[in-house]
């Protein structure tokens, strides 16, 4: 039975939702390392950070000292690991950091976790658990396809992003080659709901929307994404933690495939319903639409077929897209304070990764 887990990057969107999800939902104790870079809020942890069961470590995951030192004192059954460098437009316009992060500190961390985890009494090196929770980008393109990502597809990224989770990937499944260390690794597709950082697609919508700034739609919007609310995700993956083989590959998905375009007028429509008194000089949401250059590299298609976690863990999402998107539009309208904290730093809801053209846009991914 797992009762200590270390998870990395907790603080960022995903990490958050599976700390909530721990904190809500089991008796584990928690240790969080995150650097807080821009996408890091603590502030999406403020249910659960004065809980008994829950610690925070600010520190950067290439730092192998301070890795090692936090494992060793820690001392965890499972490791978790989420920290990345994740949005695809930041990898175009500076792809060395996402190198650093993606694929040198994945290898600090599983060397820090080989160091402890061979130290372990026999006993507990078998039940103990490295999880390094990846992306479907990293098999790259379906498009004029009418195939599933399974989890034997060939890998083929197409962003320095992809090619640095797939990296990442490689080298969790080399550890456990070589070392014969216990590892878990997920592929999951897009994820969306609350304490979303605004540069991503749907958060970057609903707050362009409601200041009545244009939607910019990459190309003609017609890039299809399977959505994955965050919440049924944390759930998958503590149920691989629980209950995954060592050594396999579960990829998680939501059963939404959608064109960006219908993502964009979905919420339009929402908000049409919820917020109906728009700022002056503005019709309706959708006729902020704009489409706009396509951003370089852009995959066409993604799409999971999950029936392996279905089949093997049960895990099924419990949201369907409709259902999980008026939540999440619902969230953004209750939660004003914490996105406009969010929009007082750095980012102003503009555009990244497009070559010096600026559409004030967000990531499609």
């Amino acid at each position: 039975m797992i009762e200590r887990v270390l998870v990395t990057g907790g603080a960022g969107f995903i990490g958050s939702a599976l700390i909530r999800y721990l904190i809500s939902h089991t008796g584990v104790q928690i240790a969080n390392i995150d650097k807080l870079t821009y996408a890091g809020n603590l502030e999406s942890l403020a249910d659960v950070e004065h809980s008994e069961r829950y610690t925070f470590c600010q520190a950067d995951i290439t730092d192998a000292a301070e890795v090692q030192r936090i494992v060793e004192n820690f001392r965890p059954q499972a490791i978790m690991h989420l920290a990345a460098e994740s949005h695809v437009d930041r990898s175009i316009d500076g792809p060395i950091e996402f190198v650093r992060t993606n694929v040198m500190g994945t290898a600090v961390l599983l060397d820090a976790a080989r160091k402890y985890w061979q130290a372990l009494p026999e006993h507990e090196q078998q039940s103990f658990r490295f999880h390094h929770v990846s992306t479907d980008e990293v098999y790259g393109d379906l498009e004029g396809s009418t195939e599933l990502f399974t989890e034997v597809t060939s890998y083929s990224p197409s962003s320095p992003y992809s090619a640095s989770k797939a990296g990442s990937d490689h080298l969790v499944r080399a550890w456990q080659r070589t070392y014969g260390m216990p590892v878990l690794v997920t592929n999951c597709s897009n994820n969306y709901g609350p304490y979303h950082f605004p540069e991503k697609l749907i958060p970057h919508m609903i707050l362009n929307a409601l200041h009545g700034k244009p939607l910019p739609v990459y190309g003609n919007g017609m890039q299809i994404r399977d959505w994955l609310y965050v919440e049924d995700h944390a759930r998958a993956l503590w149920r691989v933690v629980c209950a995954g083989v060592p050594g396999e590959t579960y990829n998680i998905g939501g059963h939404n495939e959608l064109a960006n375009l219908n993502v964009v007028e979905t919420i339009c429509d929402l908000l049409e319903e919820l917020v109906p008194i728009k700022l002056a000089g503005v019709a309706s949401y959708r006729s902020l639409i704009k489409f706009v250059q396509d951003r370089p590299g852009h995959d066409r298609r993604y799409a999971i077929d999950a029936s392996k976690i279905e089949r093997e863990l049960g895990w099924v999402p419990q949201e369907s897209f409709q259902t999980g998107i008026r939540k999440t539009v619902s969230w953004y309208l209750e939660n004003q304070e914490w996105w406009q904290r969010v929009l007082s730093g750095d980012y102003r809801l503009g555009r990244l990764g497009a070559a010096g053209v600026n559409h004030q846009e967000g990531d499609y991914q």
